[in-house]
This record gives structure tokens, C-alpha cells and sequence, in this order.
């Protein structure tokens, strides 16, 4: 992990935290397979990071200087190893709690690019069947944010 000047963590009014003085963004990757089954790039955090254990997506806190895509880019990028070359951007999904926000990009490769652990917040990264993917624990707030990033992927496979 990189030291930014958005590292850190907000509370929000519930009495959560979340990490990112300036928010957060990731990158939620989508491809097909030979038979044409839609799948998502997750990534198994690591026991040591907030939410450990748990399956979501390379992400992480955003700079000041940053725009959120450039963040979700950079963050993806650190924690994952491979090329990140030819995408091309779906949509985003913002999750805005007022004194903090989560941006989710979604972003569509030309195929199932072999990708690899990046850093030590990422204990695996694996190509899962859109499908099987809420069979996952998957980390709380991407677990709610799912039905969401589902129906725009969906839609965007379709289109």
C-alpha cells in the first residue's frame, strides 16, 4: 500500500468507518468466458486488512488530487498483478454517504485476462461466474451495493 494524502478513516453517522479521507473507488471487472458466461474479477482480501476474509474488489482510498476513476485505476493497479491494458468503462455505481462515498467502476475486458495478487492486501484474485459470486462471503458493503452492480452489468452485457 502506497501512503496518500487520502489514506485514513472517516466515521460516518452510524458509527462505522470507512476508510478514505477523501472517499474511496474500486474497479469491478467483467468478462466473458469461451461459452459466453459473464464473469466478475474479485478479490479475497487479506485476514490483516479491514474486512478481512472477505471477496469484493481492488479498491482504496482516493487522493485530493485524484478524480475517483483514477483512484479505482491506481488502487487496482497496486493490488493486482497483470495487464489492465484494453478496458472499456460500463458505468458507475456511486454510493454516497453524505461524509463519504464509494465509487464502483465497472469496466469490461476484451477476455478472462490472467490476473495475480499485486501486494499483500490481496490474499487471491479469481475470475468468478457473475452468478455464483453472492455465494461468496463477500466483504458487508459490496454485499449491499451487489444488486445494484448486478443489474448494471446485466444490462450492459445485454446493450
Amino acid at each position: 500500500m502506497l501512503d496518500g494524502d487520502g489514506n485514513g478513516w472517516v466515521s460516518l453517522p452510524d458509527g462505522s468507518r470507512r476508510w478514505g479521507v477523501y472517499g474511496a473507488a474500486g474497479l469491478l471487472l467483467y468478462a466473458t468466458d469461451t461459452a459466453g458466461t459473464g464473469h466478475v474479477l474479485l478479490q479475497h482480501r487479506a485476514g490483516w486488512t479491514h474486512m478481512g476474509g472477505t471477496w469484493g474488489i481492488p479498491g482504496g482510498a482516493r487522493n485530493r488530487d485524484e478524480t475517483p476513476l483514477e483512484a479505482a485505476v491506481r488502487e487496482f493497479r497496486e493490488e493486482v498483478a497483470g495487464d489492465l491494458d484494453e478496458y472499456t468503462l460500463l458505468g458507475v455505481h456511486e454510493q454516497d454517504l453524505t461524509v463519504w462515498r464509494y465509487d464502483t467502476f465497472m469496466a469490461r475486458l476484451p477476455g478472462m485476462t490472467p490476473f495475480r495478487p499485486g501486494n499483500s492486501e490481496s490474499h487471491e484474485v479469481r475470475w468468478v461466474p457473475v452468478e455464483s459470486a453472492p455465494a461468496l462471503p463477500l466483504l458487508p458493503p459490496f454485499r449491499a451495493a451487489w444488486p445494484h452492480l448486478y443489474a448494471n452489468l446485466t444490462a450492459s452485457a445485454a446493450g
